[in-house]
């Protein structure tokens, strides 16, 4: 038999360090592998068909190819449609007999390793090649199997050039292939390189059975093979899925009928001639007259099907390409980081398809015909998902409905032919302001229309108020804290104490704007109405000019985006100033900056003034897109207003101007608008209005096109006197329009519904302040143009779609002296003398938003680390969050605290630990995890497998338990990290052995889900709590139940059907809180001696979670309104009741609260907090109280309801 892996494989496998990792990566691995045996789960080390390879343990990650380039495609960050798409290009290339093609594509996507193609090249001895396929899938140091599968091969490869006697070949083989595993083991490597010295190798005892060349590769063979199936890096990746013939084809043809029924005059028998543009009946274009664009075209209803296109042949020749396709402009955001939505594009390349956004068309006549067939796709999905973009008049959101929900009639407005009026148009001159000095730039208010703040050459910020035409707030140009600048700024300040505002800006919901200079700074304001300007922030943002500056909101948080002359883009925390992120990789000045979101993935666009275009995410990897603007023009680009159309228009330095429309979908330019100037003088600058007007300034006028059509559709010359290139600007509604002057001033035009609002707002007689922060102004009526009543905020919060709101606790494990029975009430402690302490403003505690720049979905688990360094959390989408604070001179201790903000960390290679989600709904899951005592690694599940997670590499080390049942709730054994308490969806609990990869035993006495375990190594008890609001005790040594009891819903309070019911023991582990959504008790271990109960106010909603402080002296409860209450243990008296508003921003459209909370380890007066957007807060009592209010008084705890305590809950006899 060939033994000789008896040998030569030995020791290789109780070692999975790889040599690349750092020192700290690799001492937290060997600490894992010392505490975690199940790490040293013995691999057969024989490959004698005896030795079996035991029961292969799974990982939800591959892990390899982690450069930057990579990850955006890598296999944990694809969409699923995306995956499926190779799957289906491997089968046609299969199809059409590219073999070299379809095995290239396999080892690059690494999604299908074809072990019938493995088996053909080991077989034939082909090594090279084998180990470049392997490549693909996995690397030497990934894990012990992947160790243990190039070892096999290259030692065969060796004994195979000794066999033939090319002694020079073995020795080069032994160096540069086999010398990679004497790190593991020196011993073994000297015994390989003494066969050298053998006439034969088969005189060495271990390898006298070693037969012939073809016996020995198809031994080797088997075993690798089970080495593989075993090896978790080749998870779901042996199977190929199940496809009917043809299949792209087949998809291919159904795009071809979709959009032959959208053809204005269908042909019976249409002739295709390519697939690189869209069909149309015609004789223009090679596929017929270019079909009408599909983002603004809208399809009301089912057309008359006509007659189908032959389906293509299974091996028909496609038309060959007449010239290279453009490089996508936003086809990098196609396989974005995974982001917390259902829907996914279907299209070939971007974030909103051309397919997408034809479900939004509109035909000219209504249907006759119904039997057209609808191809649904992920993308028309995506449409009835989406949230009502800003601005529009309900008239107007019924027309972007998908087809299949609209309403039944139909009008003659569609987005194909206009039937708005050149009269819609604000060109009527109304008034003049004078500037002082030429204007730069200008921005109306997002809410307030009559108000209009303008930047000028000499570096004033005025802001008017155009009904009464008054200037209601101005300021100069002045550094607010010289001292702090850096020295260059200090330097030019000295020679020239002058510059010139770049841009102004408002956020989305007008409390404040940002002023952008030509000297290193930007400043903002907060804006309280009327004249009341405060000072907020200075910074210096780069060195030079800051060309540009915009509002974002990244993961919800308030930013602000800047570029400079230092060719450099910047993001800042609008509340605080700190820097978030900074992008480089421009080669000349950054021009603009335009940043957007598509499904929830938010992003940036800049522009340079060599007229390169590049576009980043929120994550510091680099350029997504590096491409030329139209004439290489120093450009600036702009969305309509519902989002979904992208322009640009710029000049380039001949003078050569152009304003386009960009195919988001393929990234190119869609449309170039005519009617610009020639030689246009500085840079052309222009506006979008109401999803359908461009207005640009140029040659001394301001030109108008519809966006649906080429041509120029009108001019004005606002009765002479504007700027050879004057600054335009709509207001939201596009009802009035401000124009820059030669003479320093502004003209504002208006049309028939403008100048109806700005003679409404003179008829009234204003007091000062004139107008509140939260006004709005409301326009009259407006007919066509004019479609909505009444303005809509263009607020970013608005755009982001809601998150759901669901109640789930975490689990955590700490417990309260003896105390006698007693249930309180919060009505009875408010009306005694002692006062509850009310938290209401920010500046009443210490709060701290965790920065994050991961797609956003709910918090379902959130824990420290156990040294209090860290915060780990688990959203809604199965994707882990782990945030470090760093030692320096402002926190020595390294320890989380509110003053200073973590960073959001991953490990270089920049994989996210994802859990298992099988093929289930994430958010139908019940997510879990389990912290280890040393920190080094995390159990968790959502859903799906349990995975065990590396908590400094993030690499997924097994997954275990696939469901159904799904894992609920996951403890560790307190005094074996090896036992395991897993609570399942079935109500069942489950003692598993990882070492040994056995469930020892399974406990049943719930009736619902299992909520809540809690070990207590002082009583060797474990205690379940359940979805059934029963409390079970389990003795750990025969895992025997002892007693149960059910928790008593107090008189009035109606529990949810499946509402969570958590256990946490005190530090004494004898007493252990129960939560419950309505309330919180003690009881006393073993016998659940109910000892307190507290029910809080019907007013904070119900309780979300609850936890100890780390002494146990306090136990901090969340609501569902919002609010946080801190409750005196010893006698659950509430101290202390943190409102929401203290620590969350203000924003009515949004309902957010707390789903989690979690206490540091060690800082009794720190927690955080978990919420339903998916933000981690962190709050802190401040410095001058170190504490949450006043203990109560004893004596005045309200009276004793021993007897009610007891009646609550009477002991089982």
């Amino acid at each position: 038999m060939y033994t000789t892996s008896n040998y030569f494989v030995c020791s290789y496998f109780c070692l999975s360090l790889s040599s690349s990792q750092s020192v700290e990566e690799q001492e937290v691995e060997r600490e894992t592998t010392n505490t975690l045996l199940l790490l040293c789960v013995p691999l057969s080390l024989s490959l004698s068909p005896e030795r079996k390879v035991p029961k292969p343990y799974r990982s939800g990650l591959n892990t390899h190819k982690a450069s930057d380039k990579d990850l955006l495609i890598s296999s944990c960050q694809m969409s699923s449609l995306s995956r499926e798409l190779v799957f289906l290009i491997l089968q046609f290339l299969d199809e059409e007999k590219f073999k070299d093609a379809v095995h290239k594509l396999e080892q690059e996507s690494g999604f299908y390793f074809n072990m019938r193609h493995f088996e053909e090249m080991v077989t034939n001895g082909e090594w090279d090649e084998v180990e470049k396929y392997l490549s693909g899938f996995t690397k030497v140091d990934d894990n012990r199997y992947s160790m243990k599968i190039f070892f096999e091969i290259r030692k065969q490869k060796y004994l195979e050039a000794l066999d033939k006697k090319d002694r020079a070949k073995a020795v080069d083989i032994l160096v540069k292939d086999l010398k990679v595993f004497s790190a593991f083991n020196e011993d073994l490597f000297k015994e390989i390189t003494q066969l050298l010295t053998l006439e034969n190798f088969r005189d060495n005892e271990q390898l006298s059975k070693y037969g012939d060349t073809k016996s020995a590769r198809g031994v080797m063979l088997a075993e690798l093979k089970k080495l593989i199936e075993a090896n978790p890096l080749f998870r779901d990746k042996l199977n190929f899925p199940t496809l009917r013939n043809s299949r792209l084809r087949t998809l291919i043809n159904q795009s071809l009928n979709w959009q032959h029924q959208l053809c204005k005059n269908p042909k019976p028998n249409p002739d295709i001639k390519t697939l690189f543009i869209d069909h149309s009946c015609g004789q223009s274009q090679p596929n017929g007259a270019r079909a009408p664009s599909p983002v603004t075209n809208a399809l009301m209803g089912g057309l008359p099907k006509p007659a189908g296109f032959p389906p293509l042949g299974a091996h028909g020749p496609f038309q060959p390409a007449q010239g290279p396709l453009p490089t996508s402009l936003t086809g990098w955001m196609s396989n974005p980081a995974p982001v917390a939505h259902a829907s996914a594009s279907a299209g070939p390349i971007g974030f909103n398809s051309s397919n997408n956004a034809a479900l939004l068309k509109r035909p000219r006549t209504p249907p006759s015909n119904s039997a057209a067939i609808d191809y649904q796709t992920a993308d028309s999905e995506h449409v009835l998902k989406r949230s009502r973009p800003f601005g529009l008049s309900d008239d107007v959101q019924v027309n972007n409905l998908p087809v299949n929900i609209l309403p039944v009639g139909y009008t003659s407005q569609n987005h194909g032919q206009s039937s708005f009026s050149t009269d819609d148009l604000p060109k009527a001159v109304v008034m003049t302001l004078s500037q002082g000095s030429a204007v730069k730039s200008m921005d109306f208010h997002p809410l307030q229309q009559i108000l209009l703040l303008v930047g000028t050459a000499t570096g004033d910020v005025i802001l008017w108020e155009l009904g009464t035409r008054e200037k209601l707030a101005q300021r100069n140009f002045k550094v607010w804290e010289l001292k702090s600048c850096s020295m260059p700024l200090q330097a030019s300040l000295a020679n020239d104490y002058t510059a010139s505002v770049n841009r102004v800006i408002w956020s989305p919901d007008g409390t404040l704007f940002g002023v952008a200079y030509s000297k290193h700074i930007i400043h903002l304001y907060a804006y309280h109405g009327g004249d009341n300007l405060q000072d907020k922030l200075e910074i210096e943002a780069h060195v030079g000019s800051v060309n540009d500056i915009a509002f974002c909101f990244p993961n919800k948080q308030l930013c602000i985006v800047t570029c400079g002359e230092d060719r450099l883009i910047k993001v800042w925390d609008a509340n605080t100033g700190a820097k978030q992120y900074a992008f480089e990789g421009h080669e000349a000045a950054v021009y603009s900056v335009c940043p957007h979101y598509k499904e929830n993935i938010q992003f940036i666009f800049s522009t340079a003034t060599d007229g390169k275009i590049k576009a980043w995410l929120y994550d510091n990897v680099g350029s997504r897109v590096d491409y030329d603007a139209p004439g290489h023009s120093s450009t600036a680009l702009a969305y309509s207003a519902d989002g979904t159309r992208l322009f640009s228009c710029g000049t380039n330095k001949e003078g050569d101007s152009y304003i386009v429309e960009w195919n988001e979908s393929e990234g190119a330019v869609k449309r170039t608008y005519i009617g610009l100037g020639k030689r246009s003088v500085g840079v052309v600058q222009f506006d979008t209005t109401k999803n359908r007007f461009l207005a640009a300034g140029d040659e001394n006028m301001v030109k108008f096109w519809d966006m649906d059509s080429v041509n120029l559709l009108t001019t004005t010359d606002a009765e002479g006197g504007l700027q050879a290139s004057p600054c335009v600007r709509f207001n939201k509604e596009g009802i009035l329009l401000a124009v820059s002057t030669n003479d320093n001033g502004i003209k504002i035009l208006a049309n028939t519904d403008g100048i109806r609002l700005l003679r409404t707002v003179e008829s009234r007689s204003f007091d000062s302040p004139k107008i509140g922060a939260g006004a709005m102004v409301k326009p009259p009526s407006m007919g066509t143009f004019g479609a909505s009543n009444a303005t809509v905020a263009a607020n970013l919060v608005d755009r982001v779609a809601p998150m759901a709101s669901m109640v789930a606790l975490n689990g955590d494990n700490r417990n309260l002296p003896d105390v006698k029975p007693r249930i309180t009430d919060e009505s009875i402690d408010k009306s005694r003398a002692w006062k509850l302490i009310e938290i209401n403003e920010p500046s009443q505690c210490r709060s701290l938003r965790l920065p994050d720049n991961i797609s956003a979905m709910r918090v379902s688990r959130l824990i420290y680390t156990n040294s209090g360094v860290a915060i780990l959390a688990l959203a809604a989408n199965a994707v882990h969050k782990l945030w470090k604070w760093q030692r320096n001179e402002r926190n020595t201790s390294g320890k989380a605290t509110a003053s200073i903000a973590p960073q959001l960390w991953q490990p270089t290679s920049g994989i996210l630990m994802t859990n298992d989600i099988s093929d289930r709904n994430p958010e139908d899951a019940v997510p879990c995890f389990a912290l280890s005592k040393n920190d080094s690694y995390v159990m968790s599940a959502s859903g799906g497998k349990i995975s065990l997670f590396n908590m400094m590499t993030f690499k997924t080390m097994t997954t275990f338990m696939p469901p159904p049942p799904a894992a609920s709730f996951l403890a560790f054994h307190p005094q074996d990290n090896n036992i395991i308490a897993i609570g399942m969806e079935d109500s069942s609990i489950q003692i598993y052995n990882v070492r040994v990869d056995e469930v020892k035993t399974k406990l049943k006495g719930h009736h619902k889900r299992i909520t809540g375990l809690a070990f207590s190594n002082v009583l060797n008890v474990l205690i379940s709590s359940g979805a059934d609001s029963q409390l079970c005790v389990w003795s750990t040594d025969g895992w025997e139940k002892q007693t149960s009891r059910q928790l008593q819903i107090p008189a009035g309070r109606a529990a949810a059907p499946l509402a969570d019911t958590r256990v946490q023991f005190h530090q004494d582990q004898t007493h252990l809180i129960a939560v419950h959504e309505t309330q919180i008790a003690i009881y006393e271990a073993p016998k659940l001696e109910c000892l307190k109960q507290w029910v809080p106010r019907e007013a904070s909603g119900p309780i979300t979670h609850a936890t100890y402080s780390c002494d146990s002296q306090s136990i901090y409860v969340s609501f569902e309104d919002g609010s946080v209450g801190v409750l005196t243990a010893t006698s659950l008296r509430l101290r202390c009741r943190i409102n929401p508003a203290s620590y969350l921003p203000a924003n009515p459209s949004l309902r957010v609260y707390p789903l989690v909370i979690a206490a540091h380890p060690s800082e009794p007066t720190q927690f955080a907090l978990g919420l339903t957007d998916g933000g981690v807060y962190i709050l802190e009592p401040l410095e001058s109280e170190g504490k949450w209010g006043t203990l109560p008084p004893e004596n005045n705890a309200g009276p004793s309801t021993a007897s009610v305590a007891a009646n609550l809950d009477q002991p089982q006899r």
